[in-house]
Order: C-alpha cells, then structure tokens, then sequence
C-alpha cells in the first residue's frame, strides 16, 4: 500500500509544511552565500583587471544574470508541475541547485583560467537562476493546497522564512568559512560554504522524498485526463484566462523583490566599499535581520487568515514607504548598531508584512490545474523586471549621485507604490475552497472546446 495512503491529512500537512520549507531554506541558502560571495570576493577574483568600483558592479551583475533564468524555471517547472506533479518537480529543481553550486565552488578564478572564469561563473548563476525559478511556486502551492482553509495564510508564510533563513544560515557558513581561513578567505575559504551545501541538500532531499501530493492536486490530475481543454499546456490556458490575476502577481511583488536585495546583498557591498565599514558590520545586520524575520513571517501569515491577505500587504506597504529613509539615514551613519537597527527595521515589519501573505493571496488567485504555473511564472517576471539587478543598479546609482542614497531611496518608495496598487485590486478568496477557485470559468471554456469537436 502506498505511503500516502497510510498517512493521516495531518501527517500529510505537516510534510508538506515541512516539505516546502526545508526544502526553501535549503536552496536559498545556496543562493544566498552567491550573493555575499560576489558581494565581498568575486570583484578582485574574477575581475582583477578593471578597476574596484568597475569591479564591483560587475561581480553584482552576474548575481543579476541568475535572475534572467528564472522566469525559464517558472514556465519547465510551472508546465511539470501542473501535468505530472509538485512533488517530482520540486525534486528536480532541488538537484539543479545543488549541483550547480557545489560545482560553483570549484571554478577557477581569473588569475587561473582567464575569461573563461567569469563565464562559467554565469552559467553555473543561470542554472541556480533556471532552479530557483522553479522552487518558490512549488514550495508555496505544497503548503497551501494542503493547509485547512482558515490558516492557509499562516501555512503558506511557512515557506517564506526560507530566504531570511537561507540568508541567515549563508551569511553565518560565509563568516565561520572567513574566521576558519582568515587571510586566505579570498583565496580558498569563500569556497567552503558552496562545497558544504551538498550536505545540506542531503537533508532537503530526504525531507523532499517523503512528502506526498496534495489530494486536491490528484484530484485534479485524474479529471485533467478525461478533459479535452485541460490537455493544453498550463500556460496557455494561464495567459487566455487569467491575465489579470497574472498582471497582479508580477507587480505585486515590486514592494519586496527589489527591496530586499536592497537591504542584504546591496548593503554589504556599500557597507565595505562606500562606508569603508568592516565586512562584519554587514553580515551582523544581516544574520540579525534575518533571524527577526523569520519570526515575523509566520506571525504575519497568520495575521492575514485574520484580516485578510490585502490588508496585510497594504499595512506593510505603507511602513515600507514611511521608513526607508530613516532606515537608509541609518546606515549611512556607518555605526554597527546603526546598520543593524535599519535592517531589522525593514525586514520584521514592511517586508515581512509583505511578503508573508503572497503565498496564499496567489494561490487563492488561480485554479489548480494553472496554479503552479501562475504564481512561479508571475512571479519569477517580476525577478527579471525588478530584484534581477536592483544591487548593481543601486551601486550604479551611488556613483551617479556622488555617494548620496536619494536615489535608491526614491527607487524604494516607488517600486512598493506601484506594489501597492497592484495588490489594491486583488480578490479577497480567504472564506472560499481552492477547488471552487476559477471553476466556472474552466467549465465553460471546457464545454466550449468539447463542443466545437
């Protein structure tokens, strides 16, 4: 007998849950020691030859490059997930990760290899891009479609924390790796935290392979079979039928996609190269800041099960807006506390109440059978239209304005405004059953189809 018959819907919640968080911190923190490596070392190991400020921007940009796969990931992962299954397609995308970071571990430098390192750098940052592109929609539609109706906002904030937790556990095995080698750090020890994530992805996997698909996915699955219209790819019925739904999720995300790349990978590299700050100062903000966040997601989450999903994002916006200035004022003071109290500012309030109702507000947006295509495409169009780039475009904004932060600043405020609005015209779906979501309109286009053979 199956496994997933012998299991209770609360053993099948719960590895779902844990499922699609594990799994989360798992792959973000692959992705986050990226971000602090090419944030601290890629600049003098992979492009010695120009100058440090040229340097820099061009060690962030191809942390940008990862970004141009992912809405690639989204439509393959988006397309597998819906036809053949979340479970399957989330392993996929777990072992393209962790591949193509243990192996991002062992490129040669410049120095070594010449050009040929920068470009393997950015293929092996499309792959972990084409990855991740992937990963968000299924880790969110796993928890959510398998939560009870009234706490779907709190389930689906589960997977949420894994950034901030990815991010936490990167910067920590990045500043453990840098107290291990000291002085070689920039020569062999930023190495060590890529290697060590195929221990971690030991972990993701064996979480991964006991988790079991929603019964409203193979529900859906077994109809989907039977249904003439259903046979079409996902994404076509997705850009036909749900456009509007689509149009909210990529802008939707603008208040935190860009933002936090603002407040982690951006504020290390100005911390360190226009503050002239110790590299401890940014990684200490951002392990603190990650740690409230993470506390705070799930807190939020549950906050939108209660208030709703629009109320909550809205609230969030607004703090976004009135404090990014004060905490941007903070930073630049240069001061440990200082840069700390701004990066906990942001992220236990305006992002976390931003992004931990996303998941369910999503999910609550398509039906099943376009569901993981939805949310992973919106989603990852947002990435490639906003956070793909925001840390090399806000270093290039530094130059521009002769070291002042008005323009990052003002690129904050209206990016979240324009998240705002989006997110204003959102459905409120909380009281209603997944299954009822866009099941009129599905039918209709089914008899169509039907009748017109």
């Amino acid at each position: 007998m199956p496994t997933a018959a012998l299991s209770t819907p609360e053993q099948i919640r719960r590895r779902s849950l844990q499922s699609g968080t594990i799994g989360a911190i798992v792959e973000w923190y692959e992705y986050t020691i990226y971000g602090v490596a090419a944030a601290l070392v890629f600049g003098n190991l992979f492009f010695p030859t120009l100058s440090p400020g040229v340097g820099q921007i061009l060690s962030l940009a191809t942390f940008g490059v990862g970004f141009l796969a992912r809405p690639v990931g989204a439509f393959v992962a988006g397309h597998l997930g819906d036809r053949i299954g979340r479970k399957s397609t989330l392993i996929l995308t777990f072992s393209i990760m962790t591949v193509a970071t243990a192996l991002i571990g062992l490129v040669p430098t410049y120095d070594q290899i010449g050009v040929a390192a920068p470009l393997l750098l950015c293929v092996l940052r499309l792959a972990q891009g084409f990855a991740v592109g992937g990963e968000w929609g299924g880790a969110a539609v796993f928890a959510v479609e398998n939560a009870p109706r009234e706490r779907r906002g709190y389930f689906g904030a589960w997977p949420q924390i894994g950034v901030s937790a990815g991010l936490l556990l990167g910067t920590a095995a990045v500043s453990l790796a840098s107290w291990v080698s000291g002085d070689a750090f920039e020569e062999w020890g930023w190495r060590l935290p890529f290697l060590l994530s195929v221990l971690l992805a030991g972990v993701g996997f064996f979480i991964r392979l006991r988790a079991t698909e929603s019964p409203e996915f193979l529900a859906e699955k077994a109809k989907m079979d039977a249904e003439l219209e259903r046979r079409k790819a996902p994404a076509a019925v997705l850009f036909r039928d749900h456009r509007k739904a689509l149009l909210i999720t990529i802008f939707g995300r603008f208040a935190e996609a860009g933002n936090y790349y603002l407040f982690t990978t951006f504020i290390l590299s100005y911390v360190t190269t226009t503050l002239g700050a110790p590299k401890s100062y940014g990684l200490t903000a951002s392990m603190i800041g990650a740690t409230v966040n993470i506390v705070m997601i799930p807190v939020f989450g549950a906050l939108s099960d209660r208030i709703g999903r629009v109320r909550t994002f809205l609230i969030g916006g607004a703090l976004i807006v009135a404090t990014t200035g004060p905490v941007f004022a903070l930073v630049h003071t240069g001061q440990l506390w200082a840069i700390v109290a701004g990066v906990v500012l942001f992220l236990a309030l305006g992002h976390a109440m931003v992004y931990a109702p996303l998941p369910a507000l999503y999910c609550e947006m398509f039906p099943t059978a376009v569901r993981y295509s939805g949310i992973s495409i919106g989603y990852q169009m947002a990435s490639i239209l906003l956070a793909s780039f925001t840390p090399a475009l806000a270093s290039a904004m530094v130059l521009w304005a002769d070291g002042s932060l008005w323009m990052v600043i003002a690129f904050a405020i209206v990016t979240t405004v324009i998240a705002m609005a989006a997110i204003a015209c959102a459905p409120d779906r909380r009281d209603r059953e997944l299954n009822e979501i866009g099941a009129v309109r599905t039918h209709t286009h089914d008899t169509q189809a039907l009748s017109s053979h």
